[in-house]
């Protein structure tokens, strides 16, 4: 076995012996070195958005002092959710790794694939509108004449 996934699966472990949520861990890793990791934590913060890719990505960038995770790996015990993969994506992780697919997840009460299928069926027209977009492109254009995006 992969030692990081093992590291993913016994963070999985300690959540759902915890009751802190469902079955999904994560550990992100740099140059082979451990710099974050989580578990799914959303039972125990009553927040959906506690997954256990997200928490590994805010302790990896916690522990990095950066939201640049460009170079890192993850490994987690389940194919990302399309919240997580924004996640993965927004901070540049190269790689990921995962155990169980959406299937498996499907079969556990889980239900990914709908958020995968909201393009496809037409829902996501049904769930999203756009409304007052010249105000918001005005904020937009304040942020944009911004010269240092990353200290002010």
């Amino acid at each position: 076995m992969n030692k990081f996934m093992e590291l993913a699966i016994q963070e999985a472990e300690t959540g759902i012996r915890k009751g802190h949520g469902g079955p999904f861990g994560a550990v992100i890793v740099k140059d082979g070195v451990v710099i974050g990791k989580g578990h799914n934590q959303v039972v125990k913060n009553q927040d959906p958005t506690c997954h256990g890719e997200v928490m590994a990505i805010h302790d990896a960038c916690k522990n990095i002092s950066s939201f640049d995770l460009s170079g890192c790996e993850l490994y987690t015990t389940a194919e990302p959710c399309p919240m997580c993969l924004g996640a993965i994506l927004w901070s540049n992780i190269k790689k990921v790794y995962y155990g169980c697919n959406i299937i498996d997840t499907e079969g556990i009460g889980f239900r990914d694939n709908v958020f995968y299928q909201m393009n496809k069926t037409g829902e996501k027209d049904k769930l999203l509108k756009e409304l007052d977009r010249d105000q918001c492109l005005k904020l937009f254009g304040e942020y944009k004449n911004i010269k240092d995006k990353t200290n002010y």
